[in-house]
């Protein structure tokens, strides 16, 4: 739980420096082929999804030992990723206090309805859920509203620090875009920067949805729900080939992030290792995670997510019980 200020400082430049390097790439690949452009763009991607990983330590105030320099690389590099540092902070903190318990739910985490829920609300809130957790939706539309749109306005109750800090960062994104719109062009800034954001945007809600919403996972109400239980059941250990747990921040080991977040994530890993009841949990893969693509409500009869269409079955088997 102890950062290494050597090892937090080699991960910036081995992630930030190749990331403008590549940015620039691409720049001068746009007059070859945009084509080629496309390979520096792809791997820009991937390192601001590892920018956002060292964000996310700053955020936990686990990259740096100083509260001060989390702060202020936290909101750099939420410049960088579009994300705010203070307001995406508390809404992290809540999402690490209540994951899982089904009474809490609503605030940092995918919106997960119980069967009840979904069939108490009205036609137009089932319409809104149901477009909600349409994967075109989450991982299309949502990382451009989510980071685009919802994290440019502050949160209703934030404090002033929070605020200024929302407005800090708005200010820092419109900078540092207008003065490359400025001296590149307006195209060729799109042409870049819009796949980056695409791609990296989806891989990263991707990464949050799958952490939490995976067959075997977990959910309680809140009297039956328990900490340890949630990081350990019901936050996944996503096996990834060892280029992609770089490019991630090792955040494929997330049910041991959730048992004890101020761990730095290059240190996920050996702490995996060192300890069997990590090794012992339910763990999926780059193949059994695509699964998680049918998943849309949760049944507290079967304590297991389901798709939509296990709606008209629970109705048919409710009508019978009733009946019979």
């Amino acid at each position: 739980m102890r950062p290494d200020v050597k090892r937090s400082v080699w991960q910036v430049i081995n992630t930030i420096v190749p990331f403008f390097l590549l940015w620039y790439l691409a720049y001068l690949s746009l007059s070859v082929s945009y084509w080629l452009t496309l390979v520096p763009v792809c791997l820009a991607a991937g390192l601001l999804v590892r920018i956002f990983i060292i964000f996310h330590d700053c955020c936990h105030g686990s990259f740096f030992p100083n509260r001060k320099a989390n702060e202020v690389l936290g909101t750099l590099t939420g410049i960088l990723t579009c994300c705010p540092f203070h307001q995406w902070r508390h809404s992290h903190s809540v999402h690490h206090a209540t994951s899982g318990n089904l009474d809490r739910h609503g605030t940092g985490d995918i919106w997960t309805l119980t069967v009840e829920e979904y069939l108490a609300l009205p036609r137009l809130k089932r319409m809104a859920y149901r477009m909600y957790r349409n994967p075109l939706v989450m991982f299309g539309l949502g990382p451009t509203y989510l980071f685009l749109i919802e994290y440019r306005f502050n949160r209703k109750g934030a404090r002033r620090k929070e605020r200024m800090n929302t407005y800090i960062t708005n200010l820092g994104i419109a900078a540092v875009a207008g003065l490359l719109c400025w001296s590149i062009g307006w195209k060729e800034f799109l042409l870049i920067q819009g796949p980056i954001f695409l791609i990296s945007g989806l891989a990263g809600v991707w990464l949050f949805y799958v952490q939490h919403q995976f067959e075997g996972t977990y959910f309680e109400k809140d009297e039956k729900w328990d900490y340890v239980e949630a990081a350990l059941r019901g936050s996944s250990f996503y096996k990834l080939p060892k280029i992609l747990h770089w490019f991630t921040g090792n955040i494929g080991f997330h049910h041991i992030h959730h048992l004890s977040p101020r761990v730095p994530n290059y240190y996920l890993h050996h702490v995996h290792k060192k300890n069997t009841m990590f090794q012992s949990v339910n763990s999926i893969t780059l193949l059994s995670s695509l699964k998680s693509l049918n998943f849309r409500i949760w049944d507290e009869n079967r304590k297991k997510l389901m798709g939509f269409g296990y709606i008209k079955r629970f109705l048919k088997a409710e009508e019978n019980r009733t009946t019979g």
